[in-house]
């Protein structure tokens, strides 16, 4: 069943910009065959990450980014069905963020948008679609 799942987590110092480019690659060499695809925003203390694909192989993965050292307290967002790939042609979108409060969004966001946002680098937001609509705003 194709699903999609998001979380978040706090990054750990001893992830590197060195650390995220191994990251963004072992996405592209890894998710084609699985067919999964996504995105990833990063700041210096979190990931919010959101992955699309067959439900067994997602959560699958998720077992294993759980175990990935380089970040702590991941959380679980939402997980669920969908009819159909958000992001079909990329294995690994990414984009670097700064903070909540000066984050450079490519399309109009409103003051309810940019709360949704926080509640999400905050683990605290468990909407999907609203999850999905705050993560399409950066691409």
């Amino acid at each position: 069943m194709l699903s999609q799942l998001v979380y978040v987590s706090n990054r750990k110092p001893n992830c590197t910009e060195e650390e995220i480019e191994k990251i963004l690659e072992a996405c592209k060499k890894n998710n084609p065959p699985l067919d999964i695809t996504g995105v990833l925003l990063y700041n210096d203390t979190k990931f919010i990450q959101m992955v699309e694909g067959d439900m067994k192989t997602i959560t699958s993965l998720y077992d294993k980014i759980k175990g990935d050292t380089r970040h702590d307290q991941v959380r679980m967002i939402s997980l669920g069905p969908i009819k159909q790939k958000s992001f079909p042609s990329w294995h690994m979108g990414s984009r670097p963020i700064q903070n909540s409060n000066s984050i450079d969004y490519l399309t109009d966001i409103t003051s309810e948008d940019k709360l949704t946002f926080k509640k999400i680098l905050d683990g605290e937001e468990e909407n999907g679609g609203k999850v999905l609509d705050i993560l399409k705003k950066f691409f």
